[in-house]
């Protein structure tokens, strides 16, 4: 699973993603977690099968869902609270339930 997070700058998406990577390489799961921009959002969305948008971005969420429903790309709005998960488990933990609830259950 390829996941873009994006955020305003780049700066915490990075982390996010950082943490995301060793979480799941902790877990014996394979997953690529990147890091974007909003404005790199057209180009990186044809290397996502998901996006994990940072919070301070909810007012553009629509269009962010918009641009990722042509490519049949899920969108999700990360908690505010997401840049204190150091380990990156939380995170991983969120993307594994929304992997289980899209395959039907199935991890």
């Amino acid at each position: 699973m390829r996941i873009l997070v994006i955020c305003g700058a780049g700066a915490s998406s990075t982390f996010v993603a950082q943490r995301l990577r060793r979480a799941a390489h902790a877990a014996g799961i394979e997953c690529t977690a990147f890091a974007g921009t909003e404005a790199s959002l057209p180009i990186d969305l044809d290397s996502a099968d998901m996006v994990l948008v940072g919070p301070h971005l909810h007012p553009t969420l629509a269009q962010i869902e918009a641009a990722a429903e042509a490519r049949g790309t899920e969108v999700v709005l990360l908690p505010e609270d997401i840049f204190n998960d150091f380990d990156g488990t939380r995170t991983l933990a969120l993307v594994r339930r929304l992997v289980a609830f899209a395959d039907g259950g199935h991890v």
